[in-house]
């Protein structure tokens, strides 16, 4: 598949993994990488319970950003009241208020299946993509294996069922 040359929205788990597993430079280097400042702060959140390569450095993670937006209050209320949107926690709240106000080529990334349900029932399914699919489109192979929620083979599988009804 070809590189996604548009932003590609990041919640806070996402850039945790790809640090954990060594591939964020790999992954700020390739694509246009977008966050909500919900997620920037949780990236900085329990990192004292976190190994040394999980922790993000506050500074050079907005130097890799491409776009940095404000959390829109208004607009996260607005998804807390769509069906699945409680479900989701603020981070993810925040970031699917911010894309779906988008009018570019987003694609969004992250390892909860609540958040990719909620993409999947906006019809958004082919805007969802994986960690690991992001990795394999540049031909970056991690350090250290990807949890499995965070592959795309994981993300197949959840779209599939949901697909067939099966969630």
């Amino acid at each position: 598949m070809p590189v996604h040359r548009g932003p590609v929205l990041l919640d806070a788990n996402s850039v945790i993994e790809a640090h954990r597993v060594g591939a964020w430079d790999a992954l700020a280097a390739r694509y246009r990488i977008v966050m909500v400042q919900k997620c920037i702060d949780e990236t900085q959140t329990g990192s004292q319970r976190r190994e040394p390569e999980q922790t993000i450095d506050y500074e050079l993670l907005l130097a890799a950003l491409h776009e940095r937006h404000p959390d829109d209050l208004v607009a996260i209320m607005g998804i807390q009241l769509i069906p699945g949107g409680s479900l989701l926690d603020e981070g993810e709240t925040s970031l699917w208020a911010h894309a779906l106000k988008r009018t570019d080529d987003w694609l969004i990334c992250g390892p909860d299946a609540a958040s990719m349900r909620f993409g999947f029932d906006r019809r958004k399914r082919d805007r969802l993509v994986s960690l690991g699919g992001l990795l394999a489109d540049i031909g970056h192979r991690p350090a250290r294996p990807l949890y499995r929620n965070y592959e795309k083979a994981w993300l197949d599988a959840l779209i599939h069922n949901l697909v067939m009804g099966l969630l």
